[in-house]
């Protein structure tokens, strides 16, 4: 006999519920898996073919996404948390529909700040973000070092000398150098979130990571920029050999154009052995100089005391100068009395010297022997040349004043040339810090424009190139004393 079975309105009801939610949950279940990565370390910024690397591959399957949707790499933080993760930059994707499965090409920030213990995870950019599990690397880690290297070139420390000097219980700072800022980018000191490691005789030194090192016994010393998991030996500065000293003759001063030395107008500049302080002199007289290195212009004995910190040791050196010697007859300043000449000589063992000689600036013509006579006042200059052998020239510069119409009460209207006193001279009552004076030419040219003290007929000669017969300027004065014009004959 055969039963019928009727369903009730409420069995019917249940079993549409049942699989209706299990459709809208299975639909729900959206994943992302991410495969091995081909990595087990990110060393960007390595120069590869003269552009810096920073390329990588994360692979993955998705799972029940709507169509379009999109996903990105995420970095953790240093420490490997995601609660504030580091977003990297996409490059590329290939995208697989038909398998659920993307690769994306990304980069990391060039500012990254490095660490051994970074994760990799990808997540989707929907309204509610899906993300993966932890990426593994292929070494089956979740995680790994990541680096920027931002600097990957050779670098120096200790001024780039391959010895250093200290005292028995003394210490001596070894340095980043930090060339100039033209060479800037030739030294790691100038990107300061790097951090080094230090060793001495191959060891690490530990708790050393700054830009200097205070070595404080006997060894060989270098650094090396710390890229954590991405350390390479070719980011490692020269070796310094450090060795003790007890003071005495440890110091040496070498000539960067030898000894003797031709300057050619520059000098040679001379290097001590490196110590933390220097103290110059120059024939027993200290001089300013402070540095490791001084440049000299001239011959004499040079000696420098170095502190090693705890002992000292001075070296010298007896500089002699393949250039030559001069002298001049005459003082500094010399004051001319009423008609009297004064004859300037120069004695010098130059070869075939040349002599040439200057009156404010402005070369005398046809004044080209050892010796000048002069007859007026002004500022001189005499340039002694040697043009054969070891090439250099010396300057001797001179005053020459005179009683005459060296103060004057009026302002005067003519300048003679060929007198004793040729240039336009004003009382003194004039010469204040509220004066203002204005020379101009009979064209309009501002041959002076100035207030205050400034005008000193010598070296403010506005008489710059005489062309005309008798030129005349003029003049405006405006100060305490009133105002005053008039017009300036120059007569030869």
């Amino acid at each position: 006999m055969i039963r019928k079975t009727t369903l009730s309105f409420f069995k019917v009801f249940f079993l549409f519920s049942i699989i209706l939610f299990t459709k809208s949950h299975t639909y729900a279940q959206t994943a992302i898996v991410g495969q091995q990565l081909p990595f087990d370390r990110i060393c960007a910024g390595l120069i590869v073919n003269g552009a810096p690397f920073n390329e990588y591959n994360a692979t993955f399957s998705y799972l029940n996404f709507p169509a379009g949707t999109t996903f990105e790499v995420e970095l953790s933080d240093e420490l490997g948390s995601f609660t504030t993760p580091t977003a990297t930059t996409k490059i590329s994707f290939v995208d697989d529909p038909s398998t659920g499965q993307q690769t994306i090409k990304f980069a990391i920030p060039t500012n990254l700040k490095g660490s051994n213990t970074y994760s990799l995870r990808v997540k989707s950019n929907t309204a509610t973000p899906v993300y993966s599990q932890r990426f593994k690397n292929f070494q089956d880690q979740t995680s790994f070092p990541a680096y920027y290297r931002i600097f990957t070139d050779k670098f120096y420390i200790n001024n780039r000398e391959a010895n250093a000097t200290i005292c028995s219980g003394g210490s001596i700072s070894l340095t980043v150098d930090n060339p100039t800022p033209a060479d800037a980018p030739s030294s790691p000191a100038n990107y300061p979130s790097l951090t080094y490691k230090w060793y001495k005789d191959d060891v690490l030194i530990a708790g050393q990571s700054g830009t200097t090192l205070v070595a404080n016994s006997p060894g060989v010393y270098y650094a090396q920029i710390n890229y954590g998991g991405c350390d390479d030996d070719n980011f490692s500065s020269n070796r310094v050999t450090v060795v003790s000293s007890g003071g005495g003759s440890a110091v040496t001063v070498d000539s960067s154009l030898g000894n003797p030395f031709c300057s050619n107008g520059t000098g040679t500049v001379l290097t001590a052995t490196s110590g933390n302080s220097y103290v110059w002199k120059k024939d027993g007289v200290t001089l300013a100089a402070t540095t490791r290195s001084i440049t000299a212009t001239d011959s004499g004995i040079y000696t420098v005391e170095v502190d090693f910190g705890g002992c000292k040791a001075t070296g010298s050196i007896d500089l002699k100068s393949n250039s030559f010697s001069a002298s001049i007859d005459v003082a500094d300043e010399y004051e001319l009395q009423e008609n009297e000449t004064l004859n300037v000589s120069i004695t010098t063992d130059a070869t075939t010297p040349k002599f040439e000689w200057f009156l404010n600036g402005i070369a005398i013509n046809g004044a080209s022997s050892s010796s000048y006579l002069v007859a007026v006042r002004g500022i001189y200059k005499v340039k002694i040349s040697q043009e054969s052998g070891c090439i250099a020239s010396r300057e001797f510069t001179f005053r020459v004043t005179s009683v005459l119409d060296a103060v004057t009460t009026v302002i005067p209207n003519i300048v003679k040339l060929s007198g004793s006193y040729p240039y336009w001279n004003i009382p003194d009552v004039y010469k204040t810090a509220t004066t203002k004076l204005m020379i101009l030419s009979s064209n309009g040219e501002v041959m002076f424009d100035d207030v205050g003290s400034n005008y000193d007929p010598e070296l403010n000669s506005f008489i710059k190139d005489f062309k005309n017969v008798n030129p005349v300027y003029y003049y405006v004065i405006q100060g305490d004393a009133g105002e005053k014009k008039g017009s300036i004959t120059v007569i030869k």
